[in-house]
C-alpha cells in the first residue's frame, strides 16, 4: 500500500494521480487516509513511468469541483473515478453508476454551499478609524462545511464595487483590497478576529425589521431549515430571533397569522343604520 498526502491541495493531488497512473498503481493499493493503519512505505521511482493516461476535460473539471468536497474518501474516490475512465470505462463519470453518483453527490454538495456563502454571508461596516487605508470597510464571517471559499468569493467582487471587504473563516480566508482578491489557506488570527468581534451599528434596526416581516401562519419548518439550515443561524443577525419565532409559531401565531400587537387592536366600527 502507497500512503500519499496531498495537504488538500487539488494541483498536489493532480500531479500525484498522474504520476501513479503512469506506474499503473491501481486504486487498492494507494491511500490518501492520513490515519491509514495499512498504509507502507513502499514508493516508487521519482520519474514518470511509460503509461500516458487521456482524461477528457469534462472529468478534469469535475474532478476539480469535487476536490473541494470535505469528507471520508475525499482523494481516494476522485483516483478510482480517474483510474476507470482512463482505462475506457467512461461510466464511472455518470450519475447512474456507483462511483458515478458519489461524484456528482458531492459536486452538488460543494455547489449548495457555495450558494449558501453567496446566501449567508452578512458584511459588517467597519468603523471609519477601523476602516483606514489599506483595511477592510466591511467583514464577515463564515464556517463552509466544504473548501468553497477561494472559488466562490469572487462572487461578491461585482456587488461590492471598489470597497475592500474581507471573509474570515475557522480555515482560510479572502480580502479584496479594491483591485484584487488575496487568499490567504491559512486564515490569519487577526482576520478572524476582526470577523468575529464586529459591531454592526445597524443591528437592532435589522431585526425589527426581520420580526415584522416574519409570517407564522406561512412557516415550514422543514422547507425553512432546508433552504437556511440551522447550522448558519448563530452567524445570522436574525439568528437569535428564529427559535422564538418559531416556538411562537407553533402556540398559537401560525393560526391566526398575527402579530400580538396586531391582533390586539380594536377593529373598526360598523354603525348601526337601522
Amino acid at each position: 500500500m502507497i500512503s500519499l498526502d496531498c495537504d488538500d491541495l487539488f494541483g498536489t493531488w493532480r500531479q500525484q494521480a498522474r504520476w501513479l497512473l503512469s506506474h499503473q498503481v491501481d486504486p487498492s493499493q494507494v491511500s490518501w487516509e492520513v490515519a491509514d493503519l495499512f498504509a507502507t512505505d513502499h514508493t516508487l521511482p521519482a520519474e514518470l513511468g511509460p503509461y500516458q493516461a487521456r482524461v477528457p476535460l469534462a472529468l478534469a473539471e469535475q474532478l476539480e469541483s469535487a476536490a473541494r468536497y470535505r469528507g471520508d474518501q475525499r482523494w481516494s474516490l476522485l483516483y478510482e473515478v480517474l483510474w476507470r475512465v482512463s482505462h475506457g470505462d467512461r461510466t464511472a463519470m455518470l450519475p447512474g453508476d456507483r462511483l458515478g453518483s458519489e461524484l456528482h453527490r458531492r459536486i452538488k454538495q460543494v455547489s449548495r454551499e457555495a450558494h449558501h456563502l453567496h446566501a449567508f454571508v452578512r458584511f459588517v461596516a467597519q468603523a471609519p478609524a477601523s476602516a483606514g487605508d489599506g483595511q477592510p470597510e466591511y467583514v464577515a464571517w463564515h464556517e463552509p462545511a466544504h473548501d468553497i471559499l477561494e472559488s466562490a468569493s469572487s462572487h461578491f467582487i461585482g456587488r461590492m464595487g471598489r470597497h475592500r471587504w474581507l471573509i474570515a473563516t475557522p480555515r482560510d480566508g479572502v480580502y479584496y483590497d479594491g483591485h484584487t482578491l488575496h487568499y490567504q489557506r491559512q486564515c490569519p488570527p487577526a482576520w478572524q478576529q476582526m470577523a468575529q468581534q464586529a459591531d454592526d451599528p445597524h443591528g437592532e434596526l435589522w431585526l425589527t425589521y426581520y420580526s415584522h416581516i416574519f409570517n407564522p401562519a406561512r412557516l415550514n419548518t422543514r422547507a425553512m431549515q432546508g433552504h437556511l439550515p440551522s447550522r448558519f443561524w448563530k452567524h445570522l443577525p436574525e439568528g437569535v430571533l428564529i427559535p422564538g419565532l418559531i416556538s411562537e409559531a407553533r402556540t398559537g401565531k401560525q393560526r391566526d397569522g398575527q402579530a400580538s400587537a396586531i391582533g390586539a387592536r380594536q377593529g373598526k366600527r360598523i354603525l348601526d343604520r337601522r
